[in-house]
């Protein structure tokens, strides 16, 4: 059975990385682990405890919607830096992955591009990288 670690928030259940995630072979012969990092409000004051309750409510609807393709999928919360969040995962995850798939939106209106969060992940991990851009926003700002 092939393993991917999928890190996303805003674009998770997002329908260019549902596209993605078909192409991988037969559900039944592909598990994922979705990782999803907290993510800080900028219009407004936020608590550790409301970023990591939006976050799991994410990470609820993505191991749902997976599931519901027949995927075999676990999750896991993740640090608000996507790089860390994902060689966290990698380093503390019992599972042995096959690659990693990075879903942001599109330059300019992902932090994460701005970050170089894409190539930063490259560079860290020994594992291939696929990034997929996303035009639609599936969660709240």
């Amino acid at each position: 059975m092939r393993t991917y670690l999928v890190v996303a928030h805003r674009t998770l259940v997002g329908r260019s990385l549902i596209d993605h995630v078909r192409t991988l072979g037969p559900p039944d012969e592909c598990h994922l682990h979705l990782v999803v990092p907290v993510r800080h409000p900028a219009n407004h004051a936020w608590t550790d405890g409301e970023v990591e309750t939006a976050a799991r409510a994410r990470l609820e609807e993505g191991l749902t919607a997976f599931r519901a393709l027949g995927f075999e999928v676990s999750g896991e919360i993740g640090d608000a830096n996507p790089v860390y969040a994902v060689t966290t995962a990698l380093r503390t995850s019992p599972f042995r992955y096959d690659g990693v798939i990075v879903s942001t939106l599109p330059s300019g209106a992902s932090r994460w591009l701005h970050l170089d969060a894409v190539s930063r992940i490259r560079r860290e991990v020994d594992l291939p990288v696929t990034h997929v851009e996303s035009s639609e926003v599936t969660a709240p700002n």
